[in-house]
C-alpha cells in the first residue's frame, strides 16, 4: 500500500518538506532505498549512504539539509525511534480479520469455550472447556489454551503458545511463538532442611550436613497468572503460576525472548524486560522498570520504580527507585564503573610499587 510524504507526516505529527505528494510504498536503509522506498536517514551518519541508493525521499535528522542530499522530499524527525515506531506500525499490515471467526477444520474447541467475533483459530489449536477469548482474536497453529482460562479482545498469540490454568490476560495481549504462561512455579522443599536451606541461613558459614530425607516434594502452584492489557512476551519466555496469589504483570509491560518470570513475582506497568532476564519467585518490580538483558534478580527481592540495569546485572539485594545499578553484584553504575576502571589501574600500580621497593632495597644496600 503507497502512502503520500504528506499522509506518513501527519501520521507521526512530524513536518514535510519539498514534494509531499511523492508516494512510496516501503522502508528502507539509505544505501538500499530504492525509488519507492522512504530511505532510514535518522541520524547524520546515515546521510552518506543516501548517494548509495535510489530514494527520492528519506526521513532525516533535525536541521538536515535534504535538498544538498539529494532528495526531493523529507520528513523530519526530531526522535528517530519514535518515529520508526509510528512508521512500522503505519506500514505493517497484518492479515485482515474476517467478518465472522473461522477456526480450522483442525482445531479442537471444547464445550462451553467462547470464542470471539471476527477471531481466527489455526490449525491444531485447542481451546479449552469454558475458556472465553475476546473479539478479533488471532490464534496461530499448535496454540494450547487452558479450560477457564480469560484473555481480552484483539489478542495475537503465535504459534505454539501455551496458556496453562487459572490464567487471565487483558486486551491486546501478544505472545511470540513457543511461550508458556502458568505453568507451575519451581518451588520444592525437603523434609528437614535442605544443603540450600542452610547455606542461605548462614550465608554459607554452616557445615553442610545431608539430611536422611533428601527427597523433594512439590509445592504445587494454585495462584494462577494476571496479566493487563497491552503486554507483549517474546518468543520462549516462561511466565509461571503463583503458588497461592497471582504471578502478575503490570499494563504495558514488554518481556523480551527467553525471560523467566518465577512464580508469585509482581512486575509493574510498562517495565520492559529485556532478553534472558531471570526473575526469581516473589520478586517485585516496580513501574516503569527496564531490566538490560541477562538481569538476574534474586528472590522475595524488591526493585523500586524507574530502576535501570545494564547488560548482566545481577541483582542480590533491594533497589531504591529511580537507581540506575550494573554488576555482579549490583551496584550504582557509577560505582561499578569507577571500581572498573580502578581495577585496571592495578597493574601500573603493581608495577610501581615493584619500582619503588627496588629502590627502596638499592638504598639500604648502599648505606
Amino acid at each position: 500500500m503507497a502512502f503520500t510524504i504528506e499522509e506518513i507526516a501527519a501520521a507521526l505529527e512530524a513536518d514535510a518538506f519539498g514534494a509531499v505528494s511523492l508516494e512510496v510504498e516501503g522502508l528502507a536503509e539509505p544505501g538500499s532505498a530504492g525509488p519507492g522506498d522512504l530511505a532510514l536517514a535518522l541520524a547524520p551518519a546515515y546521510g552518506e549512504d543516501l548517494a548509495k541508493g535510489a530514494a527520492r525521499a528519506a526521513i532525516v535528522w533535525p536541521g538536515a539539509d535534504w535538498r544538498a542530499l539529494g532528495l526531493e522530499a523529507a520528513i523530519e524527525a526530531p526522535r528517530g525511534r519514535l518515529a520508526m515506531a509510528g512508521l512500522t506500525q503505519l506500514m505493517d499490515r497484518p492479515p485482515e480479520l474476517p467478518e465472522k471467526t473461522r477456526v480450522h477444520p483442525s482445531a479442537v474447541i471444547e464445550e462451553g469455550a467462547v470464542i470471539g467475533a471476527r477471531s481466527v483459530i489455526g490449525a491444531f489449536a485447542f481451546v479449552g472447556a469454558g475458556a472465553r477469548i475476546g473479539a478479533g482474536a488471532r490464534i496461530g497453529a499448535h496454540v494450547s489454551i487452558a479450560a477457564g482460562v480469560r484473555i481480552g479482545a484483539g489478542a495475537l498469540l503465535d504459534a505454539g503458545t501455551r496458556i496453562g490454568h487459572r490464567v487471565v490476560i487483558g486486551d491486546r495481549f501478544v505472545s511470540q511463538m513457543n511461550v508458556a504462561i502458568g505453568g507451575d512455579g519451581f518451588s520444592f522443599v525437603t523434609a528437614e532442611p535442605s544443603a540450600a536451606e542452610l547455606a542461605r541461613e548462614s550465608l554459607g558459614e554452616a557445615e553442610i550436613t545431608p539430611p536422611e530425607d533428601a527427597s523433594w516434594h512439590r509445592i504445587h502452584s494454585l495462584g494462577g497468572v494476571e496479566i493487563g492489557d497491552d503486554v507483549e512476551v517474546g518468543a520462549g519466555s516462561c511466565i509461571d503460576a503463583g503458588t497461592i496469589r497471582p504471578t502478575r504483570i503490570g499494563r504495558g509491560t514488554k518481556i523480551d525472548n527467553l525471560v523467566q518470570v518465577g512464580h508469585n513475582v509482581v512486575v509493574g506497568e510498562d517495565c520492559l524486560l529485556c532478553g534472558q532476564t531471570g526473575i526469581a519467585g516473589s520478586a517485585v518490580i516496580g513501574d516503569r522498570t527496564v531490566l538490560g538483558g541477562r538481569t538476574g534478580v534474586g528472590d522475595n527481592l524488591v526493585i523500586g520504580e524507574d530502576v535501570v540495569t545494564g547488560v548482566a546485572t545481577v541483582v542480590m539485594s533491594n533497589v531504591p527507585s529511580r537507581r540506575i545499578m550494573l554488576g555482579y553484584p549490583a551496584t550504582k553504575m557509577t560505582t561499578n564503573i569507577e571500581s572498573y576502571k580502578a581495577l585496571r589501574r592495578l597493574p601500573r600500580l603493581f608495577a610501581e610499587v615493584a619500582r619503588l621497593k627496588k629502590s627502596v632495597s638499592k638504598t639500604q644496600e648502599s648505606d
